[in-house]
């Protein structure tokens, strides 16, 4: 048996607003307080979870491989991906900036989906691997989310910017959109999953035990 005592062991629940306790049998009743619903868990966590997260994993190749904004000059145009601005960026000298774009559009939303797929699958398989573990990556996940956006505000930015300048223009592609997308239905998966559902499978096995 854990020597910590849970909110189940100890009979109540808290109010996701508000933060009331109230006693464990009131779940699924409104908080006396605010008038928040006292879910014991948050209503088809891995559901909504797995809704969002396949339809962020659909849209991830779509937002590489379609461009991102495309760049107008006396001198011509340029279209690009995400990674050929990142590339562009390096070989003009802005490396801080193409680090930048480069971990917020690459390596955060990968990150992002595989944790998340990690998670619901093990969750959902009641596994007692690791929870402390799951648990922090969850947390991990939930503190790099802010960042994904950095390279959609750039081609927003550059686009307010270079406007301002009638000999150039700058006009985001259906890659920005598709991002943008990728990023909102991470974030969604994220804000549906329930971390307190990987403790529950523990919870059963201490008791047993």
């Amino acid at each position: 048996m854990s020597p910590v005592r849970t909110a189940a062991q100890a009979g109540v629940a808290e109010c996701p607003q508000c933060a009331a306790i109230h006693p464990r049998w009131r779940g699924g009743t409104a908080c006396d307080r605010c008038g928040a619903a006292l879910n014991l868990r948050k209503p088809d966590s891995l559901r909504r979870t797995w809704a969002f997260l396949l339809a962020a994993m659909a849209l991830y190749l779509p937002a590489n491989i379609l461009p991102i904004m495309t760049t107008g000059t006396l001198l011509g145009s340029q279209t690009n991906t995400i990674l050929s601005g990142v590339l562009y960026l390096w070989q003009d000298g802005s490396y801080f900036v193409a680090a930048v774009v480069f971990c917020a559009s690459i390596v955060i939303p990968i990150f992002k989906l595989v944790v998340l797929l990690m998670l619901v699958i093990t969750t959902q398989a009641r596994s007692t691997w690791r929870p402390v573990e799951r648990t922090r990556l969850y947390g991990m996940v939930e503190a790099v989310g802010r960042w994904s956006m950095v390279d959609v505000f750039v081609v927003a930015l550059l686009a307010s910017l270079v406007r301002l300048d009638a000999l150039a223009t700058v006009r985001p592609e259906p890659g920005a959109i598709a991002f943008g997308a990728v990023v909102v239905l991470t974030m969604l998966a994220s804000m549906s999953f329930d971390p307190r559902l990987i403790w529950d499978p523990v919870d059963t096995h201490d008791n047993q035990a």
